[in-house]
């Protein structure tokens, strides 16, 4: 063996343990059952310190690591938060059994969210679970108070969650804010129509953000988009009974907000309150442009297409608002529940760049008919049904 070969081997015999065991440290994944940790899994008693125990652990290991919640287990948990950063470089949570919270009157704490996970990357949440509001008692005896949401992402980027229902918020059922690349696929809400301020997902602040392949029942927005988000992608979404998938609201309080560059397709508003929906406050600023909705189908759906930039009740009148512009509606197809089936009611300043493309929508009661409206409303139309004569 040449001297060069000798060196080579030497080498390689004296790092190849170091590379090996830090292979082992990154690809091995170490299991965190709530269960050994104390939890009761009866539905009965808090398994709150239990799971915060186990997520001390899970968060906290090296390489890949996944916190288990088992199947056939029920855990009553109350106001939660798994925070990171975490040591883990990948992080998995598997919800294979039901968590439900604790009922109004045994509340305790803060009233804004239930579970918070806050400041974890790479995370991973599926198993088929479900996770349970105990809403009803809320939506009578508190309609106007503050009521707490189910599920609330912050500052997670690279996330995931799949194969999760959620039920019966006495809030919001998911929301996402700051955060960056998440994707969330089979995922099924329900709540009743009238119960109050429901929404499916609200977003904020939040970029490049997925929602597909899942089924959204409640008594507000479907989907909320609100200010500071771009590059929004929602994709085969059955949507009903709710309000439809909103932009908005924007420009609150006078507030300046910004949405960019939001995709809706292949969804279906089945007997909801709206459809596309695009809303603002007066006297606000910001923009709402680069917004898309195609290929959507109608069930008996309200106000199917619609722009209300005077959202405010109190009708300020003012000169300034948030711009809405390049909005495209294509593709839009069947039965509206409102003679109204496209509004387009813009500020004074105006919505500009619409286009109204292969539009067929006609009513749901035999014998009537579709028409539109709008208000400083300009763009295109072609091949619409009902004719939007009224674009400038």
């Amino acid at each position: 063996m040449q001297g060069w070969q000798i060196a080579c081997v030497l080498i390689l015999g004296f790092f190849s343990p170091c590379l090996c065991l830090r292979w082992n440290v990154e690809t091995k994944n170490t299991f965190y059952n709530v269960m050994d940790y104390g939890a009761h899994g009866n539905g009965k008693f808090d398994d709150s310190r239990a799971f915060l125990r186990a997520w001390h652990d899970t968060c906290g290991a090296e390489g890949t690591t996944t916190l288990i919640i088992p199947k056939g287990k029920v855990f009553m948990v109350t106001s939660l938060e798994l925070k990171g950063p975490c040591e883990a470089t990948r992080v998995r949570i598997q919800v294979q059994g039901e968590i439900v919270a604790p009922t109004m009157d045994e509340w305790v704490g803060d009233r804004s969210h239930w579970i918070i996970i806050s400041y974890v990357n790479s995370l991973t949440i599926d198993g088929g679970g479900h996770i349970e509001g105990h809403g009803s008692l809320w939506w009578q005896k508190c309609r106007s108070c503050p009521r707490p949401g189910l599920l609330f992402f912050h500052a997670c980027n690279d996330l995931s969650v799949s194969y999760l229902s959620l039920t019966n918020s006495p809030g919001y059922h998911m929301a996402i804010n700051g955060c960056e690349r998440a994707r969330f696929f089979h995922i099924n809400v329900h709540a009743p129509a009238d119960s109050p301020n429901t929404d499916g997902f609200d977003i904020s602040s939040s970029n490049n953000i997925v929602i597909e392949d899942s089924t959204i029942g409640t008594g507000d927005d479907c989907i909320a988009i609100n200010g500071g988000c771009s590059y929004i992608n929602a994709t085969g979404i059955a949507c009903g009974p709710g309000h439809g998938i909103s932009i908005g609201s924007l420009g609150k309080n006078k507030g300046h907000e910004t949405v960019e560059e939001i995709y809706v397709r292949n969804c279906t508003f089945d007997r909801t309150k709206n459809g596309a929906r695009i809303k603002t406050w007066e006297g606000g600023s910001g923009y709402a442009r680069k917004i898309t909705y195609e290929h959507i189908t109608l069930i008996e759906a309200d106000n199917p297409i619609v722009i209300d930039q005077h959202y405010s009740a109190l009708h300020l009148m003012a000169n300034q608002g948030v711009r809405v512009s390049d909005v495209t509606y294509r593709g839009f197809h069947g039965t509206s529940a409102n003679d109204n089936a496209i509004n387009l009611d813009c500020s004074s300043t105006g919505c500009f760049n619409l286009l109204l493309d292969q539009i067929n929508i006609i009513s749901s009661k035999p014998g009537k008919k579709t028409h539109a409206s709008c208000n400083n409303a300009h763009g295109r139309v072609e091949n619409v049904n009902p004719n939007v004569s009224c674009i400038l």
